[in-house]
């Protein structure tokens, strides 16, 4: 998982509310056996409808995603964020998320900020014309217009999305521990393979 610390680029100023995982990537897109190539299924539906905030050529490679309340809501479908991913957005802010989702996000390497409604429609009208930056290290979120929105983030989420550690990423930085915990086992066990006095 890669490191986060600071986002800036374009946002996509979608803004719908109560999007669900199928709206996100719709069930026909979960026969595929590998995480690549989701993003071309990605918000499909939208995207289906001429002059969609996603195919205009002012947010292509945009970073960061801009979604209204409950984003995220529906099935449990990881693949939501494997298409988010895949279409290059590692943060969404939105005034809530769906539990299951945000979950799903933080353990895929995607930040999600949540602010209050006005600031997320203050940040969709800048992102119209200009680039918005997330810093993680100091949580917040700034505009070239001296807009400065500071967002909470759970301290152990923050942690592993800094350093970039997923599930495996944290049982690897315990590697020391986990080795002298199994040599002390060991240790512990040896009479177990040594010789027994076995009464006649």
């Amino acid at each position: 998982m890669d490191k986060i610390d600071t986002i800036e680029g374009r946002a996509i100023p979608f803004g719908a509310k109560n999007v669900d995982t199928d709206v996100i990537i719709p069930a026909r897109w979960l026969k595929t056996i590998t995480r690549e190539g989701l993003g071309e299924g990605a918000f499909e539906t939208v995207r289906a409808k001429p002059g969609n905030v996603f195919d205009d050529p002012r947010n292509a490679g945009a970073p960061i995603l801009i979604a209204g309340d409950n984003f995220g809501c529906g099935s449990s479908r990881e693949h939501a964020a494997w298409a988010l991913l895949d279409m290059g957005i590692t943060a969404v802010i939105a005034p809530s998320f769906s539990d299951i989702f945000s979950g799903n996000a933080f353990k895929n390497g995607i930040l999600t900020v949540v602010l209050p409604q006005e600031q997320v429609d203050r940040l969709m009208e800048v992102a119209q014309t200009d680039e918005i930056a997330i810093d993680l290290e100091h949580c917040t979120v700034t505009t070239p217009f001296q807009d400065r929105f500071t967002f909470e983030i759970d301290p152990f989420r923050r942690h592993c999305l800094l350093e970039g550690l997923d599930e495996v990423g944290l049982t690897m930085a315990r590697q020391d521990a986990i080795s002298a915990y199994e040599a002390k086992a060991a240790g512990d066990l040896s009479f177990l393979s040594g010789p027994r006095d076995i009464a006649a």
